[in-house]
Formats: C-alpha cells, sequence, structure tokens
C-alpha cells in the first residue's frame, strides 16, 4: 500500500517541481515582492531585528514569542538533515541556491505575515488569530481558496513535516551500536509521541512558552559548535567556498537534469527549511500584539534569515569544511544518507562527540519542530468547520497528531520525504499568488510604517490611512 501511495505521491511532485512551476513562483514572486518592498531585506533589516523586543499588551501574545513559534517550526531537522540531503544529491552550489531562496524569501514571509496581522481576528479570551486563510476569505473575498488552503496546512505540518521530524531524529541513531533496526526506531517513536502529547494536551500557551526556552538555546548552542568546526578546519575553507560556487553555476549540470539539479535541491530544501511563501508562519505571525502589522512582517523576514543564512548554513559549513565527501553518502538506491553524512563530518573533527552531539541537537530540533508545526493545526481547522472547536474534538485531533508522530518514525524515508515534498509545493501555488494580488495593501503599509519612522515616531496603524475598506477586528 505504502509503494503504490508513493507512487501516486511523486508523480505529483514531479510536476510540481518542473522549473516551470514551484520554483518560478516562489523564486520570481519573491523577486518581485522584494522589488516591491524596495530591498526592506537589506535596508530594514536593523529595525527588524529592533523591533522583536516590543514588549505586547498584558496577556497579549509578544512580537518575540510569535518568533519563537514561527522559528520552532522553521527551525527544525530540515537545518540538518533536508541540507546534508541538499548537499549530497544537489552538490555543494545547492547552498548557494538556498541563499537565494531565503534572501527573496524574505519579502514573502513579510508580506504574507503583514497580511495575516492587518487581518487577523480576536478571540473571545482577548488573543488573535490568522494567517492566509483569513486574508484569502476577507481581502480576496474567496472563503473556500481558505478552506483549501487550511486543510492543505493540515495535512502539511500534522502529517508530511511531524512525520518527517520524526523519521529524521529516529534516523540519526543508527549511528549507534545499540541501533536495531525496526525495534529502536518504534521505541523513539513511542517516547517522541508520548513526550508530543503532554506538550500539546496542555494548549496553546504551553506551546509557546516551550518554543520561546528551547528555540534560543537549541540555536546558539548549535552555531557555537559549528563555528568550532570552521576555526579547526580554516586551511579547508578556500576550497569550500570554490566549490559552492563552481557547482551553483555549473549550468550544463543544472540543465541538463532539472528536478536533480543543484538549483532544484536548493529551493525544496530551502523551501523545506525556511517556509517562506508557503503560508505557515503568517498564522503564527497574527497571534503577536504589536502596534503596527508591518512590525511582525519585519520579525518573521529576520525568521527566514534565522534559519536559512544561519542554522542551515552552520551545518553545511561543519560538512563541506571537512574532508568528508557527501558523493560517498549515496546509497545503492540512489538515496541520500543524509544523517551519517552529518555524523561522520563532526567525527572527523570531534570523534565519538560528533554523532552524539547531531543525536542530541536532533532531539531538540525534531521536539521544537513537532510543537511549533502543529501550532498551526488546530487554528485551521475551526477555519473549516467555522466555529470554535470542541474539547472533544481538539482531543481527537492531538491523539491523531500524536498518533502520526510515531508512524513517522518507523515509516520509510522516501515516503515521508516525498509527501513533505509534494504539500509543500501545493501551499506555494496556493499562497504566493495570493499574497502577489493583494501585495499592494502590504505595500502601502510599509510605506505607513517608514513614514512614522521619518516622523521620529512609533509607528501605529489605522487601515483607513492606506484606506483599507474591509472591516478588521483589531486595526479601526
Amino acid at each position: 500500500m505504502f509503494n503504490s501511495i508513493d507512487a501516486g505521491v511523486c508523480a505529483v511532485s514531479n510536476i510540481l517541481y518542473q522549473p516551470w512551476f514551484v520554483p518560478l513562483i516562489l523564486i520570481f514572486g519573491g523577486i518581485y515582492l522584494t522589488i516591491r518592498c524596495k530591498f526592506l531585506q537589506v535596508g530594514m533589516f536593523k529595525e527588524a531585528c529592533k523591533v522583536i523586543t516590543e514588549k505586547p499588551h498584558e496577556g497579549g501574545v509578544s512580537s518575540f514569542g510569535a518568533l519563537m513559534v514561527s522559528t520552532a517550526s522553521r527551525v527544525g531537522t530540515g537545518n540538518i538533515i533536508g541540507v546534508s540531503t541538499a548537499v549530497i544529491l544537489g552538490g555543494p552550489g545547492a547552498i548557494f541556491w538556498m541563499w537565494v531562496t531565503a534572501f527573496f524569501g524574505g519579502a514573502s514571509a513579510f508580506v504574507e505575515s503583514t497580511l495575516a496581522q492587518i487581518f487577523k481576528k480576536k478571540d473571545d479570551d482577548g488573543t488573535f488569530k490568522g494567517g492566509p486563510a483569513f486574508y484569502m476569505r476577507d481581502a480576496l473575498g474567496q472563503k473556500w481558496l481558505g478552506v483549501i488552503f487550511s486543510i492543505l496546512i493540515i495535512f502539511t505540518y500534522m502529517v508530511g513535516y511531524n512525520m518527517l521530524a520524526s523519521y529524521n531524529l529516529q534516523s540519526t541513531f543508527a549511528a549507534f551500536s545499540f541501533y536495531k533496526e525496526g525495534v529502536t526506531p518504534a521505541i523513539i517513536g513511542v517516547i517522541l509521541a508520548v513526550l508530543f502529547a503532554i506538550i500539546v494536551l496542555g494548549g496553546a500557551k504551553r506551546l509557546i512558552n516551550v518554543t520561546e526556552v528551547l528555540v534560543p538555546i537549541m540555536g546558539i548552542m548549535y552555531v557555537i559548535v559549528s563555528l568550532i568546526v570552521l576555526v579547526i578546519n580554516i586551511p579547508n575553507l578556500g576550497h569550500m567556498f570554490g566549490m559552492i560556487f563552481s557547482s551553483a553555476f555549473d549550468f550544463h549540470a543544472i540543465f541538463g537534469g532539472f528536478t536533480g539539479s543543484c538549483i532544484m535541491w536548493g529551493v525544496k530544501r530551502g523551501l523545506y527549511s525556511n517556509e517562506a511563501g508557503m503560508g505557515s508562519a503568517p498564522n503564527a505571525a497574527a497571534k503577536a500584539d504589536v502596534s503596527h502589522p508591518a512590525k511582525q512582517g519585519l520579525v518573521q523576514m529576520l525568521s527566514v534569515f534565522i534559519d536559512t543564512l544561519l542554522i542551515c548554513t552552520a551545518t553545511a559549513f561543519m560538512c563541506l569544511s571537512t574532508d568528508v565527501l557527501p558523493t560517498d553518502y549515496i546509497d545503492g538506491e540512489g538515496a541520500a544518507m543524509a544523517a551519517p553524512f552529518v555524523q561522520d563530518s563532526l567525527a572527523s573533527v570531534f570523534g565519538g562527540f560528533g554523532p552524539a552531539f547531531i543525536a542530541i541537537a536532533m532531539c531538540f530540533f525534531a521536539f521544537t519542530t513537532l510543537i511549533g508545526n502543529y501550532s498551526y493545526c488546530e487554528g485551521c481547522y475551526e477555519f473549516i468547520i467555522g466555529r470554535e472547536a470542541s474539547k472533544g474534538e481538539l482531543l481527537v485531533m492531538r491523539i491523531i497528531a500524536s498518533i502520526l508522530v510515531f508512524i513517522g518514525a518507523i515509516a520509510s524515508a522516501g515516503l515521508v520525504w516525498d509527501i513533505a515534498d509534494m504539500m509543500q509545493g501545493l501551499m506555494v501555488v496556493t499562497n504566493v499568488p495570493s499574497i502577489i494580488i493583494l501585495g499592494g495593501i502590504a505595500f502601502k503599509c510599509l510605506d505607513n510604517y517608514r513614514d512614522q519612522m521619518k516622523q521620529g515616531i512609533n509607528p501605529v496603524f489605522k487601515a483607513k490611512d492606506i484606506g483599507i475598506k474591509v472591516p478588521t477586528d483589531h486595526w479601526n
């Protein structure tokens, strides 16, 4: 049965990742939004770092809290396993195209998150909710599209991404002598599913509290280790950068087989890692209590950079600065042995500590990823049914999510990766055209923010100031 499912999923993915489909929409959409936003990734980077510290009203979610939820989803197993897969199958040049995707994706992240802030809704308890489904319904006037997008998010994150995070975690333990195929994955799956259930049964506030603590610790530790590896391997850095750029612009290899090229792997794994343009992070961005929507747009732009330009790059440099060859980690079926590649790279520097550190890092990465991913799903379910979910419905949903975490640990690598690739591609082709159509609202919002900055005042937003005629819950 799994083979039949995988065959169908691969057929859809092969269409989605043709150069004229997802890559065209994602990259050229990002370029267009970057130009219209006047390269805010550069010009407003300092401002993005500043607004993280803004305090919410009492009981509200801070910009930093919303950033950590979205970063928990972005910064995860894809930063280790996804990056190493891209390097093995696409070549070192895939990292360059990850950088390109992230840079232009910063504008996409700004626009989608700003729109989510503008069209967010206030719950009875005073907190906010929102996301692409809401701006598709309220700004585009297409509720049906919002429902489809909500379904895609649930399948992408609760099924595809969470199963993949669980699989990636257990795969890192294959390097140890105690690992027994068929037994160890099941044990890890049970432990992970139980821990996940404990957290999600505690509700959304606990999700935010957990991620606010774990994400910064996890990211800082990982970057420090990568810097140590780079210092030790300083003589290899020139060769490393030479490999990245020569591979990135090997156009004969690129266009000789696009679906297996460094561009495609850079786009696929860059998207899996930073999610810019997919429409996931806006669900977290909408929860933030800020004085101006553009503030949270800037914060989410920063999240893309934290993920790809910092954490993903750390993984790539750790591996490519060593003498371990990525081409040695392709198995007989042409699949990437991603976890062993990273672990052996660190083992070449730290000995037995290397594989152990990656396994520990993956535990943190996978757990926060599971939490961040699931945080998007309940709100989307309520949008689909058009009302607040009952306690019984949420309990069933949380139990199913926990079971899927277990299934992911014992599933095959090909199936979980293929499902994730397909679902993220479907989210892109639904969300990016929507934010391009609605982009004018975000551009006016950004201009309003810049105007108030020039006046030396703390920007405060009113919908009427940029001509929004659709009623909003918070900005009237």
